[in-house]
């Protein structure tokens, strides 16, 4: 077996990356103090939960409330070129409409920030998969061209858009 075909099957089975900020174990149900989601059998959601499950709940700072406030994002997507000066105000609120739909459904998916960078338009979020879907919803709506690079070792994604005209 050649080195490329070696490498390529060590991709194939690579074990997968875990997020370390959901590696913390809480035994029954918590709230968290922050932001109000709710964990409840291994998941961290928004659904109210029984008042009995509320009196027994832990005080515990879920994954994403912990990400915002260590600023270490999951996901970055950096969007650039001139399509993005002419059309800001229209992407942004695509952007916070995808984060708003994706967060109902994932508790711990969400943007940290958005930040004006040289030109560019910088989106951290607490999660990979917020970051994904934002990147298919500006080419879903918007064309132009995604780069997606995950974390070789670490749970990261960084995905650069981009779009000229």
């Amino acid at each position: 077996m050649d080195k490329y075909q070696d490498s390529q099957k060590n991709k194939l089975f690579k074990a997968p990356t875990h997020d370390p900020y959901c590696l913390q174990k809480v035994e029954g149900s918590a709230l968290c103090p922050q932001c109000g989601a709710v964990y409840q059998a291994g998941n961290w959601t928004w659904h109210t939960p029984e008042s009995s499950v509320i009196a027994d709940a832990k005080t515990v700072t879920c994954p994403a409330c912990r990400r915002t406030a260590d600023n270490i994002p999951a996901g970055t997507l950096t969007l650039s070129g001139g399509f993005l000066s002419g059309h800001r105000d229209e992407i942004v609120h695509l952007i916070e409409h995808t984060e708003k739909k994706e967060n109902a459904e994932h508790a711990l998916e969400r943007i940290i920030k958005l930040t004006d960078s040289e030109g560019s338009l910088v989106v951290t979020t607490t999660g990979i998969h917020l970051a994904n879907r934002l990147a298919h919803a500006l080419k879903d709506a918007f064309k132009g061209h995604a780069d997606y690079h995950y974390g070789d070792n670490e749970y990261r994604l960084d995905v650069n858009w981009s779009r000229d005209d």
